[in-house]
């Protein structure tokens, strides 16, 4: 190998480099604001597996132009080309690095998951006997001195989002959350499978019917974002969003005390309001799932502060 070729290839590698590490940082630019901690670990992996990708992307497709343009046969050349049964080395290398990239991908993944520490301890956990590990000090930014909230609980039925703070008797169809305070929610599904997804949290946890799952995280950004069903629970799944809303710490408690102070109404439901005004005299002849009855709830979203998308938030 010569010094030409070898100091084109580096050049080469290190402007793939360059260009791979400018396009993970481009990225964060693709998805909402980070609303969380656990969105920032979530970010960071994205964005090192996009800069790996480009550089695998971007070497390939380098080789084949490369070997399109410059590798040519002669015009009037038919000769066979020579006869290469194998090459070990070359073998060897195309097997130990992407297995290489493999491992190093899962255990950064891995390092991932175990920093957010989202999952509360499961039932097959204790049975055998496994810890789970705590919460990470770097995905827990709480204030010094604040203590962490009450469990909240999350009620998910077709197709509705019921959100109950027991410890101060409000229940309602949006989720309050403190900033920077380490909250846990208690899911729960009444029907069938759905999926508590927040797009500005990058976190998402499918609720299975008959169990309940701790699910924890930190709000780190004050503002309304949106829930989404992420499971397909249904005809209309698709209307089962609700506000998540993350306030200061003051505000927080403002907004529970003036939620306990109202009395229990009916609350809004899209997907309940939409089931009724699709009815018709003409029978479809096969039996529909009809949305389960409007919460009674202290708080509920309007339909005009409830749209059918989009993702709303707060600098």
């Amino acid at each position: 190998m010569n010094l030409r070729l070898i100091v084109s290839i580096g050049t080469a590698a290190i402007a793939l480099t360059l260009i791979s590490l400018w396009m993970g940082q481009q990225s964060y630019g693709w998805f909402p604001p980070q609303a969380s901690a656990e969105s920032i670990l979530v970010d960071q992996l994205f964005s090192f597996l996009v800069a790996l990708g480009t550089f695998i992307f971007l070497g390939v497709i380098g080789v084949i132009v490369y070997a399109v343009l410059f590798q040519q046969a002669g015009k009037y050349d038919t000769s066979d080309g020579p006869p290469i049964e194998g090459n070990v080395p070359l073998e060897i290398i195309w097997t130990a690095i992407p297995f290489a990239l493999v491992i190093w991908i899962a255990f950064y993944s891995y390092q991932i998951y175990d920093q957010m520490s989202i999952l509360g301890p499961m039932e097959h956990v204790h049975k055998t006997g496994i810890a789970m590990a705590a919460p990470a000090k770097d995905v827990a930014p709480a204030d010094e001195g604040s203590g962490a909230i009450a469990p909240i609980e999350v009620h998910a039925r077709q197709w509705v989002w019921e959100f109950r703070y027991p410890d101060r008797n409000v229940t309602s169809t949006e989720l309050h959350l403190p900033n920077n305070q380490r909250v846990k929610l208690v899911l729960q599904s009444e029907d069938v499978l759905h999926g508590f997804f927040v797009p500005a949290f990058r976190i998402k946890q499918d609720i299975i019917p008959g169990r309940a799952i701790d699910f924890e995280f930190t709000p780190i950004r004050e503002g309304r974002y949106r829930l989404r069903d992420s499971q397909y629970s249904g005809t209309y799944f698709a209307a089962m969003q609700a506000d998540v809303v993350v306030d200061s710490p003051e505000a927080y408690e403002q907004w529970l005390t003036a939620a306990a102070a109202q009395p229990p109404t009916v609350a809004y439901n899209r997907a309940f309001d939409e089931y009724r005004l699709a009815q018709n005299p003409i029978s479809p002849g096969w039996k529909i799932v009809e949305p389960a009855a409007p919460p009674l709830v202290n708080v509920s979203t309007s339909p005009s502060s409830n749209p059918p998308s989009g993702e709303v938030s707060n600098p």
